[in-house]
């Protein structure tokens, strides 16, 4: 792993060592040729790749059962029960990739923050983060603390296929800082946005605090053998296109500089987030994840003209080798819920989209996905139907 330093980090202090990058690289065991790994190069998949954000959860009822004495956080730390739920939903439905089963407050649980997941509510903190000695007595996770992560990894690594991949994930700077901030789930994130505004210099400090945890969790999923990554920005879509650039932007890119190195695909997927799609492709994912709200040839076309631009503009995360985005989405959850017709037209709607994104030059290839995640009223048949549909396409 990088030298656990003390923030504020800068890229270069959170790259990872050759030793790291060469032991992630013979952790991980999924072909090259696996569907998602293909559709993410612009190559052709031997089956368009499929997985769907929330596939472990609530909506089958193995999970229910496994869960039903244990709470959610605790869940994630236990190694076995870990891998299990990760794989609940790859053998049941047949998913090309394995999103491991975790949340995006667990780097924070693991370094010491009093947090817990409260049944109908979410991720609740004992005592918001709102003033400096709150951000300077936030830690910043070891390593160290994740081992029971890593050793779930190497259970779910066990058993999948060469052609599935194992998709590790972390919460991006703004949607923790809004957890932090608000002491748990906002629906406007009012108190996270005033800080901002009225206290920059705060809100910088958080986000350096932040940054390096976020980096560390995901360098120990990687380095445990997971085969791509993904980003998740929850919130963001609640920010301007102008806010972003100035409060968000800077620290996610520097969170995929420094996990570039390992070679695994990034994703990055946020809510509501139509507008910020340039600026979210600009910070350097290989994909961007789409919501079911813009249409995928719409959204791929949207994020190379702005790539496009800020390339010529000299903007320097934009090389000229980096313009063009793999896309993943962008069902609506809720179409799952509508019976075998609907989900079958709406399948081949999406793909129809996606191909032709790629078609017109503005996508390398597609993940199809959902816009968000698996409504937990879901019938599990309805999932593997849907899955099986894709692999039509």
């Amino acid at each position: 792993m990088v030298d656990h330093n003390s923030s504020p980090v800068g890229v270069a202090d959170l790259r990872p060592t050759d030793e790291a990058i060469a032991a992630a690289r013979s952790a991980r065991r999924a072909s090259p040729d696996a569907p998602l790994l293909a559709a993410v190069r612009g190559e052709a998949p031997s089956r368009r790749p499929v997985w769907m954000m929330r596939q472990a959860g609530r909506s089958l009822p193995e999970y229910r059962e496994i869960r039903k004495e244990i709470g959610m956080l605790d869940s994630c730390f236990h190694p076995e029960l870990l891998a299990e739920i990760t794989l609940q939903p790859v053998r049941r439905h047949d998913a090309d990739a394995a999103i491991l089963f975790s949340d995006i407050v667990v780097p924070l649980k693991a370094a010491g923050v009093g947090v817990d997941i409260v049944a109908g509510r979410g991720p609740v903190l004992e005592t918001p983060v709102r003033t400096p000695e709150a951000v300077d007595a936030l830690p910043v996770v070891d390593a160290s603390q994740l081992e029971a992560v890593v050793e779930g990894i190497g259970g779910i690594l066990g058993e999948l296929r060469d052609d599935q991949v194992l998709i590790g994930f972390a919460g991006a700077p703004f949607t923790l800082a809004s957890y932090l901030i608000e002491g748990g789930p906002s629906k406007n994130h009012g108190i996270t946005k005033a800080m901002m505004y009225s206290q920059p210099q705060l809100w910088h400090a958080l986000m350096e605090k932040l940054t390096p945890t976020v980096v560390r969790f995901l360098q120990v999923q990687i380095e445990a053998g997971a085969d791509a990554v993904q980003l998740f920005d929850s919130w963001a879509g609640f920010l301007s296109l102008r806010d972003y650039r100035e409060f968000v932007a800077p620290y996610s890119h520097r969170i995929i500089e420094a996990v570039r190195p390992y070679g695994v695909p990034v994703i990055h997927f946020g809510v509501n987030t139509g507008e910020l799609l340039g600026e979210m492709a600009a910070v350097g994912p290989d994909v961007i994840g789409v919501d079911w709200k813009t249409p995928l040839d719409v959204a791929a076309g949207r994020v190379t003209a702005s790539l496009a631009e800020a390339h010529a503009s000299g903007d320097a995360r934009v090389p000229a080798d980096r313009l063009i985005r793999a896309v993943q989405g962008n069902l609506d959850p809720a179409i799952l819920l509508a019976g075998p017709e609907v989900i079958r037209d709406q399948v081949r709607r999406v793909s129809r989209e996606a191909d032709r994104a790629v078609a017109e030059g503005n996508a390398r290839g597609h993940i199809f996905n959902l816009g968000h995640g698996v409504l937990p009223e879901t019938e599990p048949d309805a999932i593997t139907r849907a899955f099986a549909e894709v692999h039509g396409q």
